[in-house]
């Protein structure tokens, strides 16, 4: 996929921020798309269909949690990679963003050439038209549908946010093995993608309130594993 057939979404409530970021963005070749707060955000989203979303987390009318957790809720956006910029930094603040579905979180101010090499990153894990795997794999009670990125438990149909699907997948391949957290970070998060130290734990807890505690084993000091 060429740049210029790239969408990114930049939704922040600074005029500078939209001015900065958008430039150095659209200098990259990439389409930018901006909105001054979340409920325009969402708007956009929805409309325009972005491969990436940058979100700032306070915003007047709909904050960046609340808009993403309504993106989330979209079935045609379900493969869009969500990352959060903003200034804030507390650990609440990014378990939130988390638990919301984002699939990152930048802190800023951020240097303009560092922003575009994680925005860079970021769209690596978007998978191109055509490379989605159609598989569909049992594992014990659960159906994993690759293709349709969807889950079904019991009969029942299971719709993740994209990063919790693909750590589900991936732990899911290899039921009993360990994979251990620098493996998850590469193979779900990209190796060139900074995220919070607490991400996966954070993905984890979703997937075990969704999926059943059972299910996943806490190796500590190592990782996770997946049990039937």
């Amino acid at each position: 996929m060429k740049k210029r057939d790239i969408k990114i979404l930049l939704v922040d409530d600074e005029p500078d921020i939209l001015e900065i970021v958008g430039y150095n963005l659209s200098n990259e070749g990439y389409q930018v798309i901006t909105a001054k707060n979340g409920a325009e955000g969402v708007s956009k989203a929805r409309k325009e269909q972005p491969h990436l979303i940058i979100l700032d987390v306070m915003m007047p009318e709909m904050d960046g949690i609340e808009a993403c957790e309504q993106i989330r809720k979209m079935p045609d956006l379900q493969e869009t990679v969500v990352t959060f910029l903003t200034a804030r930094g507390e650990d609440y603040s990014q378990v939130a963003g988390f638990d919301a579905g984002a699939d990152d979180y930048i802190t800023k101010p951020i240097k303009p050439k560092v922003l575009v090499s994680k925005v860079k990153a970021l769209l690596r894990r978007f998978k191109e038209g055509g490379e989605t795997a159609d598989k569909v794999v049992k594992v014990g009670d659960i159906t994993i549908d690759r293709d349709e990125y969807k889950i079904i438990q019991n009969g029942e149909e299971i719709i993740l946010p994209r990063k919790e699907f693909e750590l589900l997948s991936l732990l899911a391949s290899r039921p009993g093995k360990v994979f251990k957290r620098e493996e998850i970070l590469d193979k779900v998060w990209g190796n060139e993608v900074v995220v919070g130290g607490r991400t996966i734990d954070v993905h984890i807890r979703k997937l075990r309130e969704k999926i059943g505690d059972d299910h996943f084993k806490t190796v500590k000091g190592v990782g996770y594993k997946f049990v039937l």
